[in-house]
């Protein structure tokens, strides 16, 4: 069997393949099976700011609250369910640290700087392996220009950075007008990696309810290739970036085309869900076989040699329109 040890963030990979933040990483007995599968690193299910914020708000809506008469109350509730879901959370990566050999990545979905930041020095000391900051905010106020968006990413990342030594990886979206700009100010800023990409919650309409509701969480195979598009570019563009890919990615032969990409890991999600957890060891089969009929003793011998910089038409990462295919379709 081919070899499939990498690194990331310097961190020691069995293999690129990564589980990516989602409820399964929030068991430790399915975080088991997922080492004994093969997986590299397993990302923790985040803990959410918005969460704890709305937990907050929505004790005091119920009725549980003291309300204007004792605010002095409602500060102490607010500080008891941060603590409490901040301890349990903690406790997760004391536990997943104990268990597995693996590296543990923490994982902190946020929208705001400030003080919040704090708690991922309580990551460090419980002794997560790096950090994982998922960070998305939707610019939906008109008079917020776009630096100022912009500038809320690079503020966390500088406050997070000021607090712990762990290496940091920030798992981004693709919606900004500059993405090649934005990478590099975040590495600029102290990241240590990107994820590529969000996937978020969706809203959905039903037509026979006239109703709002979500669509499907899950990704399809289709969605490679915003990802695909985007990792190799960046890849190219600095050789030293790590990228870990996420998105789309279903099958072994994904994992392939991300790493021929540039991508340093590749996150799965709903393909365990789907498929189940000895998927892991199916994909890894997969890598490896696929290495062994080119001759690729190692992951670093093929990572990126189609990255934007390697390939002899660079373009073909760039193009974004169906012009030439459709002048020479038949109907």
């Amino acid at each position: 069997m081919a070899n499939l040890k990498t690194k990331y963030m310097g961190l020691d990979l069995v293999s690129p393949i990564v589980a990516g933040s989602c409820g399964l990483t929030s068991d430790i007995e399915k975080m088991v099976e997922m080492e004994k599968a093969g997986v590299g690193a397993v990302v923790l299910k985040s803990i959410f700011e918005e969460q704890i914020n709305e937990e907050s708000v929505g004790i005091f809506k119920s009725g549980y609250g003291m309300g204007d008469a004792y605010p002095e109350a409602e500060d102490y509730i607010k500080a008891y369910i941060r603590s409490n879901t901040i301890q349990k959370y903690v406790e997760l990566v004391r536990t997943a640290k104990s268990r597995l050999t693996i590296p543990v990545i923490a994982s902190v979905n946020c929208f705001s700087g400030g003080e919040w930041v704090t708690f991922a020095h309580q990551l460090e000391l419980a002794g997560a392996d790096a950090l994982e900051l998922n960070v998305f905010i939707l610019p939906v106020n008109e008079f917020t220009e776009s630096a100022e968006v912009e500038n809320i990413y690079f503020d966390i990342v500088k406050s997070i950075k000021k607090q712990i030594k762990i290496p940091v990886s920030v798992k981004i979206s693709h919606y900004f007008t500059n993405l090649s700009a934005f990478v590099d100010k975040l590495k600029a800023y102290g990241a240590n990696a990107v994820t590529m990409f969000n996937r978020f919650y969706e809203p959905d309409i039903n037509i026979n309810t006239m109703t709002m509701g979500a669509a499907s969480v899950f990704s399809t195979a289709n969605e490679l290739r915003t990802t695909l598009r985007w990792t190799g570019i960046l890849a190219g563009k600095d050789k030293q970036l790590e990228i870990s890919a996420s998105t789309g990615v279903h099958s072994g032969e994904a994992v392939v085309k991300m790493l021929l990409a540039g991508a340093t890991t590749v996150q799965l999600c709903s393909v365990l869900y789907e498929k189940g957890l000895p998927v892991i060891g199916e994909i890894n089969q997969f890598v490896s076989e696929w290495m062994e009929s080119k001759g690729f003793h190692s992951v670093e011998e093929y990572r990126g040699q189609l990255s934007y910089s390697s390939i002899e038409n660079p373009d073909l990462y760039e193009r974004a329109q169906f012009m030439k295919y459709f002048s020479n379709k038949q109907y």
